[in-house]
């Protein structure tokens, strides 16, 4: 096209746009909506590399540093102490040389002295601020060796977090050093809700979690992630063997993440028949029943026992021990043909159909469905544990309220262990993104529910109108972005868990459809497993694998707090001679976050026709006019009628013909 015809035409549309949004802006409400903001081009800021790719995979280069543990702990029930050894071998994979290593204390944030402690409110659930105990660590005899040699090196406690400086720097790509040190610590009682025992009529139940100094992670995003724990964040662990001996007394059973190594040393004879039988039935085997849990029969007649695991290419491990336990199990079965054992550990009060009597049925449906539709489980037990928790998650082991029941109980295991995919198998940072692990389990939670048992506890529609009008957008919660810890306690809920959940909701529902959406999240899981991805990968994966620019919606939903509003406008009849062959239907976009116009037409015939209009209408201004072919008179158009978008003001959403 020659200039002088091009700059022709464009003064020509210029004039009409001017014209017709004079005429829409005389009759419409005012509008906050932005195109350009919405759906602008420069939405990554750095361009994929050899670390990370445009793709929104690991690039070729992208490395990972390791570290495995060996631990010896044991169980003072008297004492409330857990006193162990822990060896950790860490692996420096970077391209880096590292001078000093981090690794994590949680249990320091325990102390009274911490700065958990001091910005912890008294009426929160994470802290134990109501309790009158020495908590933290106790660590000593501390020794570091490289390349198998004793080398010098100092040590500095500060807070949750202890920094080895080494005489000698670890070498880049692959040089090895082992820190072993002794430690032991008071278990709290109310441990953040995440750690913690119980009093049961028949005994104490353990619930132990953050139970050994671990290695911080050192990445190519920010280096070594430092972030204290003061409960609201979670974790960000690195990944390897996990190797524990916990020694209890004899009266107790003990359950830990991945592969119980030794069933003949610790169980009856009884137990040890029961348990392999339960690894071949696909129902409920009763371990060690109810009945039996006052019977001293049901354990052997020692003082102690040690029992031994192993959790290969994992972030954590925790356990539970308590001599209070009935102990349940079935065999789970996989996509691949390998199996594994779902386990319930509970007291008598929680057991019965209506609470965790069910828990090992609620074990196996979850891990085969995230199996079959996401990523096959890893490890070959998954245990629930009924503790004074109200939902905790770790590799291979869950801690449940107690007191949960029916569809809490369902709902409490589902959420749990879908947490093994997030952030167990996709590592994201917990401690500063918490919404990729909690809002993306949420999401898979809504189609877990909907799986089971034909839908027993399938959850309700949510009325998105009601989100929209009271959440989205208020600026009473936090960016959804934000560390969990900088967000006030009461919001954590909406900002971690149902929003970026409400969010996949739309993405999957409304806006690619579930086959797009579905292949794109598997892809995301395949590409970041046992790895660490940023909320960037996530977007780029996402994007390239559904092959979709979705930069107006990590906008509007992640990292920004929009509102969404349309509004009917004008509706008029389209004539041709006289008569009428369709209708014009104006559509206003007059907050900040774009979304699909749904309509719902209905003609006096009672003819009704749902009509849908892509996101991209939005790109070109805050008004669209959608064109209706139809002989008949519309009597009204309703906006979204099934209420799946968050609109903020569904006053404006019907419109109706005179005389109707």
């Amino acid at each position: 096209m020659k200039v002088n015809r091009l700059i022709a035409l464009c003064l020509t549309c210029c004039a009409f746009d001017f014209s017709t949004n004079a005429q829409q802006t005389s009759s419409a409400p005012a509008s906050n909506y932005n195109a350009a903001e919405a759906f602008g081009p420069l939405f990554y800021t750095q361009n994929g590399n050899e670390f990370r790719s445009a793709i929104g995979s690991p690039g070729p280069k992208y490395w990972q540093n390791r570290v495995d543990y060996n631990i010896t702990a044991s169980l003072d029930e008297a004492k409330n102490t857990v006193t162990g050894t822990v060896t950790l071998t860490y692996k420096n994979n970077s391209p880096d040389k590292l001078p000093y290593l981090w690794l994590q204390l949680d249990q320091n944030t325990f102390k009274k002295t911490s700065r958990g402690y001091a910005i912890t409110p008294a009426r929160s659930r994470y802290g134990a601020q109501g309790e009158n105990f020495e908590g933290g660590y106790t660590i000593s005899n501390i020794s570091v060796v490289q390349k198998a040699a004793a080398v010098k090196f100092s040590s500095l406690v500060e807070d949750t977090r202890m920094q080895i400086r080494l005489d000698q720097p670890i070498a880049a790509g692959g040089e090895v050093v082992t820190i072993k040190m002794d430690y032991s610590y008071v278990v709290p009682k109310e441990g953040s809700d995440r750690t913690g025992h119980l009093t049961t009529k028949n005994g104490e139940i353990f619930a132990i979690a953050q139970w050994f100094p671990r290695m911080c992670v050192y990445d190519d995003v920010i280096g070594w992630n430092t972030l204290p724990y003061w409960g609201g964040g979670e974790f960000y662990c690195e990944y390897g063997d996990i190797n524990f001996a916990i020694t209890a007394p004899a009266s107790h059973i003990v359950m830990g993440s991945g592969e119980l190594l030794n069933p003949q040393e610790v169980f009856t004879a009884e137990q040890l028949k029961r348990w392999n039988e339960a690894k071949n039935s696909d129902k409920t085997i009763h371990i060690r029943s109810e009945a039996e849990v006052t019977d001293p029969k049901s354990r052997p007649a020692k003082d102690k026992l040690t029992w031994k695991f192993k959790i290969l290419n994992a972030r954590d491990a925790a356990w539970a021990s308590s001599k209070s336990f009935v102990l349940d199990a079935a065999r789970f079965n996989l996509p691949s043909g390998k199996k594994g054992l779902a386990v319930s550990a509970h007291p008598v009060e929680s057991n019965g159909a209506d609470g965790y009597g069910r828990g090992v049925e609620y074990v196996k449906s979850t891990i085969e469905h995230y199996s079959s539709k996401w990523f096959e489980y890893p490890y070959p037990m998954a245990v629930n544990v009924a503790a004074n928790i109200g939902g905790m998650e770790y590799p291979g082991i869950v801690f449940c309220g107690w007191k949960a029941k029916n569809g809490s109980a369902w709902g409490v295991i589902d959420h749990e262990f879908g947490h093994t995919w997030f952030p167990m198998i996709v590592g994201s940072n917990e401690r500063k993104y918490g919404w990729m692990d909690e809002g993306f389990n949420t999401f898979i939670n809504g189609i877990s529910s909907e799986n089971f048992n034909n839908g027993e506890y399938k959850q309700r529609p949510t009325d998105m109108h009601a989100i929209g009008k009271q959440v989205i957008g208020n600026p009473r919660f936090e960016n959804i972005m934000q560390m969990p810890d900088e967000m006030m306690e009461a919001n954590i809920g909406v900002n971690l868990y149902s929003k970026p959940g409400w969010g996949l909701d739309i993405l999957r529902e409304q806006v690619l459809g579930q086959d797009r959406f579905d292949y794109a999240f598997r892809q995301y899981i395949k590409n970041w497993a046992f790895k660490h991805p940023t909320p960037f990968d996530f977007f780029r994966s996402m994007e390239n694998a559904a092959g979709e620019d979705l930069a107006w919606f990590w906008r509007s939903w992640f990292l920004n707090s929009w509102k969404m509003d349309q509004a009917i406008g004008n509706v008029q009849p389209i004539k041709s001679n006289g008569t009428t062959i369709g209708y014009a239907i104006q559509v206003l976009n007059l907050e900040k976050m774009p979304m699909p116009i749904i309509l719902q037409v209905k003609t006096k015939s009672g003819k009704t026709e749902i009509v849908k209009v892509p996101v991209d209408a939005w790109m070109k201004g805050n008004t669209w006019v959608v064109r209706y072919p139809t002989t008949e008179e519309v009597v009204s158009v309703t906006l979204d009628p099934n209420k799946v978008l968050p609109d903020s003001n569904a006053d404006n959403n019907t419109w109706t013909a005179s005389g109707n």
